[in-house]
């Protein structure tokens, strides 16, 4: 075989065709002829001969981003199998073939067709075959080969970030890290220094300083504040070739805040400030702000407010606003212009979080001083006391004064003062003032036991402004005195047994008063003098506010005394004494061996006129039947009424009343008008029946006149409306009847009443013509005969 270029490729020949045990090519001049080599087999020891390799071609390496005017020649495919006659056909397969790299057919020489990029593929692995065109046999196994393109120094370094960002606390010091930036090159790091990047500066200095090979940033300025500048802006550039000239390079920009610590104290723009408050002010507020400034931001700028010393430390008070960092002063305590007028606080503002780094800088904090005036102002008068408590007894006479308020002016002016009763708080008028000095005094007379406790509201006003007014509270306590007599505590029904013994205990009494004397209550019972010493029953005093009735002989009759009266005189022991009669009724009852009652005097006497319970209940039963036979008489009496003048099954309302009387004829005039019925106007003047009374008179229902001749449809349409409009009408279902006959008939009147009034004689000879029902009144008027008899 033969080679012309690339000796480092050799060492790929080595690994082809193994399987074949075909040797690599060796650099030559000349074509490498075939070796042999000689070996013994396992079997018959015959002598193995080592293949020729047929196969020869010239380069392996391409440049890439070849700009040549021609295509760049890779190699050349040859084999000792061809003869130059044209009757081999070479092939190329694999990465590319055909594409990127072509070979001529007939010679075996590849050429690249197109511009390469290392960076989108660097090794191309490519296979070649030679192929008898005759026969369409290989004449030599494939073989593989590897095209690798050699890098050419075509990319820039780019970085990982067109834009980084970074902070670094203020103050730090020489070297402090910020960030680290990073630039990659694309080209082959393994094939001279296109892929070495070295970092470099271009914009920061002095203040920020980069490391050439790790790309990170430092501070390389000492002390750089915040408050002097905050912003900074790096640029890095990242340079291949190892930074020699000639070299591509890519830049960035890298954006660094300083973060602020806590490196400034704060400090008031001014040393004193001013401020004025009306001294009717309420507590807690506002007077005004004052701000110590602190070049600081966030929680490094936070301040607090205090007073440190001052006349008015205890009168005023500030608080820090969190949210401008303000020191508000406020009220307090109540101030009073007529007490002081002016006064000086020292106020200071600190730091909330200092940093112990920078406390050698100095004190952290500031103070300044603040003077507040109180200013005058009209204020309403100022009772003596917060609430007045006066005690009066309840005897007391009307007109007594019974104690005074007192208020005033604070004002320098001292304008005087004028009192009066809110009457929303004495609506009885029970009381007064006077309006000059501010006395109570008692308009109406007192009871405790109906009002303990008065609780009033006086106003004292300004006469000078009656704008100026204040109001204080009165509480009157009503003292008792003993102006009511004891009395039973409560209704005692009180027996004695027929059976009892003398001296047993039948009832214990108790009392009340409506006083509340200050030792509390003690009451004394006695008989009234006239029954100190009383036949059936005495008293005995409990000493304890009570006292026992008992009996003085034994047994009592009800026959003979029913029912005794004591009377029990109560004292009590309070100034004046006070005392009342009670009367006991004392009833006398039949009781059992055990004292328990079982009747009294209401049965007692009923026993006593021989009656027993079943004869009482028997008279009760009398009574009562007695009673319902009476009520059923009188309902039957209510019930009985006149017959009506006709009962007819075939009413169609039970509220229709109904005449059976046909009248007397036309000469009967006093039943009713019967040109009433042949003239409407008749109407107008209803009439009611003169030979029957009914039994109800409806009231007559005037309506309006018929002026002109209707039909009977018409006239009882009109009827009909004035009945549903009237409200005095009859019920919805009563029944409305008139009699109108309506106007005369056209063919005037059929009756034969009037036909002797004819002057001629009439022919009647059309009867017979009407058929045999008309026979009977054809013979009687049909002849001539006839008229003659």
């Amino acid at each position: 075989m033969r080679t012309y270029y690339c000796l480092a490729f050799l060492i790929w020949s080595c690994i082809l065709h193994v399987v074949q045990l075909t040797p690599s090519p060796k650099r030559t001049s000349k074509y490498l002829h075939p070796e042999r080599i000689m070996g013994l087999s396992k079997d018959a020891g015959k002598t193995l001969h080592r293949t020729k390799r047929g196969w020869m071609w010239n380069q392996f390496f391409l440049l890439e981003e070849y700009t040549g005017p021609d295509t760049q020649y890779v190699g050349k495919l040859h084999t000792d199998q061809d003869k130059g006659d044209g009757n081999l056909k070479y092939i190329l397969t694999g990465d590319g073939a055909g594409s990127l790299f072509v070979i001529d057919e007939n010679t075996g020489d590849i050429h690249a067709a197109k511009k390469l990029d290392r960076e989108e593929k660097s090794l191309y692995v490519l296979r070649a075959k030679a192929i008898d065109r005759k026969t369409g046999r290989q004449v030599e196994p494939e073989s593989e080969f590897i095209i690798k393109i050699h890098d050419i120094n075509d990319n820039e370094p780019k970085f990982t970030k067109d834009i980084y960002t970074a902070s670094v606390p203020e103050m730090s010091g020489v070297g402090t890290s910020v960030i680290q930036v990073t630039a990659t090159d694309a080209d082959d790091a393994n094939y001279g220094n296109s892929a070495k990047v070295v970092y470099s500066i271009l914009q920061g200095q002095p203040y920020f300083s980069v490391d050439p090979e790790t790309g990170i940033i430092k501070t390389a300025l000492p002390d750089m504040s915040r408050e002097n500048r905050e912003q900074y802006q790096v640029v890095i550039q990242a340079k291949d070739m190892g930074g020699q000239m000639g070299g591509l390079s890519g830049t960035t920009t890298v954006n660094i805040t300083l973060t602020d610590v806590n490196d400034n104290p704060p400090r008031f723009p001014q040393s004193t400030y001013q401020f004025s408050s009306p001294e009717s002010a309420p507590l807690g507020t506002p007077l005004g702000r004052i701000k110590a400034n602190d070049p600081d931001v966030g929680e490094n700028a936070e301040i607090e407010y205090s007073i440190s010393n001052g006349d008015g430390s205890d009168v005023f008070d500030i608080i820090t606003d969190k949210d401008t960092q303000e020191g508000i002063i406020t009220v307090k305590k109540q101030l009073d212009f007529e007490n002081k007028m002016l006064y000086t606080l020292r106020v200071e503002a600190a730091n909330s979080h200092p940093d112990p780094r920078f406390l050698q800088l100095g004190p952290f904090k500031d103070t300044a001083l603040v003077k507040i005036s109180v200013e005058d102002i009209d204020e309403p008068p100022v009772f003596s006391r917060a609430s007045y408590l006066i005690e009066v007894d309840e005897d007391a006479k009307e007109g007594s004064i019974i104690g005074q308020v007192i208020a005033q002016d604070p004002d320098t002016t001292k304008n005087s003062i004028k009192y009066s009763v809110d009457r929303h708080t004495d609506l009885d008028r029970i009381f007064n003032i006077h309006s000059g000095n501010g006395s109570i005094f008692i308009s109406k007379s007192l009871d405790r036991e109906e009002t303990p406790w008065h609780n009033i509201t006086v106003i004292a006003t300004e006469i000078n402004n009656p704008k100026q007014s204040s109001q204080i509270s009165v509480f009157i306590r009503i003292l008792d005195i003993n102006d009511h007599a004891p009395e039973f505590a409560k209704y005692y029904e009180t027996f004695v047994c027929e059976n009892a013994k003398a001296g047993q205990l039948i009832q214990t009494v108790s009392a009340m008063d409506k006083d509340e004397p200050p030792q509390g209550h003690k009451f004394f019972f006695e008989l009234v003098p006239e029954f100190a010493v009383h036949p059936n029953f005495s008293i005995v005093d409990n000493k304890d506010n009570t006292a026992g009735i008992m009996t003085r002989r034994n047994g009592y009759s009800r026959s003979k005394m029913s029912t005794y009266l004591l009377p029990i005189i109560i004292f009590d022991n309070d100034y004046p004494i006070q005392s009342s009669t009670g009367t006991l009724t004392i009833r006398v009852c039949a009781c059992d061996s055990r004292g328990n009652m079982q009747s009294c005097n209401a049965e007692a006497l009923l026993l006593s006129a021989g009656l027993s319970t079943g004869a009482l209940i028997a008279i009760l039963l009398c009574i009562i039947i007695l009673l319902v036979l009476v009520v059923l008489f009188a309902a039957l009496k209510r019930q009985r009424k006149k017959e009506p003048l006709i009962i007819s099954k075939d009413d169609v309302r039970d509220n229709i009343v109904t005449y059976n009387d046909e009248g007397g004829g036309e000469e009967d005039t006093q039943a009713f008008d019967i040109g009433t019925l042949r003239n409407p106007e008749a109407r107008e003047e209803s009439k009611m029946r003169r030979d029957v009374i009914p039994e109800t008179i409806f009231q007559i229902r005037r309506t309006a006149p018929l002026w002109e001749n209707i039909d009977v449809q018409d006239f009882i349409h009109r009827r009909l409306k004035e009945n549903d409009i009237d409200p005095a009408a009859p019920p919805y279902d009563s029944l409305a009847t008139y009699a109108y006959e309506g106007n005369d008939s056209i063919a005037n009147s059929l009756s034969s009443l009037e036909s002797l009034t004819t002057d001629g004689n009439q022919d009647y000879d059309y009867l017979s013509d009407w058929g045999p029902r008309f026979k009977k009144l054809a013979d009687m008027y049909g002849g001539d005969d006839s008229d003659r008899d």
